[in-house]
């Protein structure tokens, strides 16, 4: 649950008679119940984070890092969940082999997806000459491929890292001698 930074909103009791948007309209009905707090618990279509405080006094938003709630100068006052994804099978379905095998199937890729989410791909050229100083640099998923070019005097190295590095990473690598570094986004990783 969130408002406005400068909001006079500090704890749930002050929500009493105040209007809130939000996509998760019984799960913050329930948590002002829970409460003792009556107030009006409206449904929003989106970007719920820039109603307060002309469309809304607070609200409740489904939010992974808080970052859309930084952005628009949002205060926290009360986690109303947490959550963690969980893979569910039925257990007569997976005792079946070829169940099986379609659910761990889907089991990989959705693991893969998740792998992915905080990584991205990074290929570049290197003298070979200059190939240790920037093996040093690289922060690797197990090995990077290294491949031969045309020109025998340079490799292409591909590899996969944090992306929060990234940045930090990019002028490192320049001045070890990488060129044409690339970053791109990766949907699975599976190891």
């Amino acid at each position: 649950m969130a408002v406005k930074e400068d909001s006079k909103i500090r704890k749930p009791a002050d929500l009493e008679g105040k209007r809130i948007a939000t996509e998760v309209v019984n799960l913050t009905k329930r948590y002002l119940k829970q409460h003792g707090v009556k107030a009006k618990v409206e449904f929003s279509w989106g970007a719920t984070e820039v109603k307060p405080p002309v469309l809304a006094d607070a609200i409740v938003d489904v939010t992974e890092t808080g970052t859309s709630l930084r952005a628009n100068n949002l205060r926290v006052i009360d986690t109303i969940l947490e959550s963690t994804p969980r893979f569910i099978a039925n257990r007569a379905a997976y005792a079946d082999a070829w169940k099986r095998k379609k659910i761990d199937r889907l089991l990989l890729l959705l693991l893969g997806a998740i792998r992915a989410v905080d990584r991205v791909g990074l290929m570049m050229n290197v003298p070979e000459d200059r190939l240790e100083s920037v093996l040093r640099l690289l922060p690797a998923l197990g090995t990077p491929t290294i491949s031969h070019l045309a020109d025998p005097r340079w490799v292409a190295i591909n590899t996969v890292v944090e992306e929060k590095i990234v940045t930090e990473l990019f002028p490192k690598l320049s001045e070890a001698g990488a060129r044409g570094i690339v970053e791109y986004p990766l949907n699975k990783i599976i190891e």
